[in-house]
């Protein structure tokens, strides 16, 4: 059993690692924070918080207290800019640090870097010098040096405009505008410098630089890029870059990023787990990669979590329009009743189902389910039956809901708000 620490863990990135690694049998999954409100305490079973911010002087060593107190092994970067401090670092950690060398990090980190390094082997943007912008040049693009997810880059259109910006932030580059389609292709080079994976996927719908609607494509011309830029730099696991077509149609390079990036779940769900690829390799050990050939697409949302400051052991739930609904069981009530038995509740059937109750269990495989079912008339009240407290009570119907949170003063659920009950952390 490794311990492994992802931080920061509430990021895009460290929430995709979670969902990387979580049921790997060999690993104890750390999540660290340098901020309060954050979306790993929702997730994370061993969670950390209070872990200075990288530009702190006391980062470093605070950071090996906390690593050497909780007996990480191994620390998976979430952020750029926290992959390239550690990184500068590696020596001074008390754990091993997933990810490249720092030279290959400071590259990457900086796009001006990236393209002045690949200019003469791969189509890099056209950098423009400000004062030598003619209007046949317009539109050009805007974006900072060092960056991520779209923060600072702007469509400019005229000299006006171009001026306004760059007077807010002279250090913006000012690029050739790619038109075309724009893809991000995800790779794992291996401790020995192989690059063993290649997976482009398109980008088709971008929200705050996030690909939130994306799809696999096929990878003839994306891999001689992906092995330019192998030979030239030194890669230690995942790793991806993004490539977009000018006005021809050809492919130029955007950026180079040394970390996991947020979308990679969808080859993560074709049989390509780069974290945990990535993690192995850092253990000594030689991997084999076998991709699902089904076709497959990713679309992204917000997603909801909860935590609820109630201890209960017990749980009453109803069967008609709840457990079951439409002649279909509702997985995610199922999902929270096993999670409730993993966790030592025991539950309850209370319902007044018309029928052979028996039979229905056994036609949707729930008759195993329970500690205990109480069958009532119709004219009974559920309330008047549960007796075992603390206890949660859930079913679609108010009426049964309002008796029941009067007479007993539990919290009650509808079907729909099961949500806040699950529990994600591990």
């Amino acid at each position: 059993m490794k311990k492994v620490l992802i931080f920061p863990c509430g990021s895009e990135i460290g929430l995709e690692l979670f969902r990387a690694l979580q049921y790997e049998k060999n690993i104890q999954l750390w999540g660290g924070t340098s901020v309060d409100s954050n979306h790993g305490r929702f997730l994370f079973e061993h969670y950390i918080t209070g872990i200075p911010y990288v530009t702190d002087s006391d980062f470093i060593p605070a950071l090996n207290r906390l690593l050497e107190a909780n007996g990480i092994d191994y620390i998976f970067p979430a952020m750029d800019s926290v992959l390239l401090e550690l990184s500068k670092h590696r020596d001074r950690l008390c754990a091993e640090l997933i990810g490249s060398p720092h030279e290959t990090n400071v590259n990457c980190v900086s796009k001006l870097k990236s393209y002045h390094l690949f200019k003469d082997k791969i189509l890099v943007p056209q950098i423009h010098d400000p004062a030598d912008i003619a209007d046949d040049l317009f539109p050009v693009f805007l974006k900072p040096e060092a960056g991520y997810g779209s923060r600072g880059t702007c469509l400019v259109r005229d000299a006006k405009s171009l001026d306004f910006h760059l007077a807010q932030d002279p250090s913006l580059m000012v690029l050739e505008y790619l038109p075309g389609k724009e893809y991000t292709v995800d790779c794992f080079t291996d401790r020995h410098g192989r690059l063993r994976f290649t997976g482009c996927r398109e980008r088709m719908r971008i929200q705050s630089g996030i690909a939130v609607h994306s799809r696999p494509v096929e990878s003839s011309r994306f891999k001689p890029i992906a092995e330019v830029i192998n030979r030239h730099l030194t890669f230690r696991g995942v790793w991806f870059f993004q490539v977009k077509e000018n006005a021809v149609g050809d492919l130029a390079l955007l950026e180079i990023a040394t970390r996991t990036a947020g979308t990679m779940a969808l080859f993560r769900n074709k049989g390509v787990n780069l974290p945990m690829l990535s993690i192995y390799d850092a253990m000594g050990m030689d991997v084999e990669i076998i991709e699902n050939n089904p076709d497959i697409e990713i679309d992204r949302a917000l997603t909801n979590r909860f935590r609820l400051d109630y201890e209960y052991d017990y749980v009453y739930v109803d069967f008609d329009d709840c457990l079951v609904l439409r002649g279909r069981v509702n997985s995610v009530l199922v999902m929270y009743l096993y999670q409730c038995i993993d966790r030592g509740k025991k539950i309850i059937l209370i319902t007044k189902h018309a029928g052979d109750l028996t039979a229905r269990l056994k036609d949707f495989r729930l008759h195993t389910l329970f500690d205990e079912i109480i069958h009532l008339e119709q004219a009974q009240r559920k309330a008047e039956f549960m007796t075992h407290q603390p206890a949660v009570f859930i079913d679609d119907a108010f009426s049964e809901r309002l008796d029941v949170s009067r007479k007993l003063g539990i919290p009650v659920f509808e079907p729909g708000t099961v949500e806040c009950l699950l529990d994600w952390r591990y």
